[in-house]
């Protein structure tokens, strides 16, 4: 099973919640989604932290499956297209992998330039596992960052400026 943090366990490990001893912090940090309850488990055995706390704070709900929050990102996302206006469609399989491929790193590019105010956007952007995912957080990245600093990623993942749909 692989973990990842939640923005509830984020926000309790930022105000040092009494639950999270520091050895649960130590413990938290190395949750990221690329490795597994096991791989972490194996990596803190000097802690002395045991699987079940582990999953004692997945029932906090201070860290998720990756699955479960990707799935959750794409529910926000898809809520936020709607309320916007429709992005141009890309139908061709190719063209929407050629598309993701230049727009990913410009994403994180853009994200990672907010600080902390871009995090949870990051977070997004990371979990993204595909075009139409990258694209429906479009509409956030463009509020987030402006219409000048979303330009270059409008047009990777689009193919046109960002001015002619506004």
């Amino acid at each position: 099973m692989y973990l990842v943090k939640t923005s509830a366990g984020q926000q309790a490990f930022k105000e040092r919640h009494p639950d999270f001893s520091p050895r649960l912090r130590s413990a938290f940090l190395q949750f990221d989604g690329r490795r597994s309850l096991a791989q972490v488990l194996e990596s803190i055995t000097g802690l002395g932290v045991t699987q079940d706390e582990l999953l004692a704070l997945v029932e906090r709900e201070w860290l998720a499956p990756r699955e479960a929050v990707a799935a959750a990102v794409q529910a926000e996302a898809t809520e936020a297209t709607e309320a916007v206006a429709p992005q141009p469609a890309v139908s061709d399989v190719a063209d929407q992998a050629r598309r993701y491929r230049k727009g990913y790193p410009v994403a994180v590019a853009l994200t990672a330039g907010m600080g902390l105010k871009g995090f949870r956007l990051n977070m997004a952007v990371e979990a993204a596992m595909g075009y139409e995912q990258l694209a429906a957080l479009a509409p956030r990245l463009r509020q987030a960052a402006g219409a000048a600093s979303y330009a270059p990623l409008h047009e990777a993942l689009f193919g046109t400026e960002a001015g002619a749909l506004a």
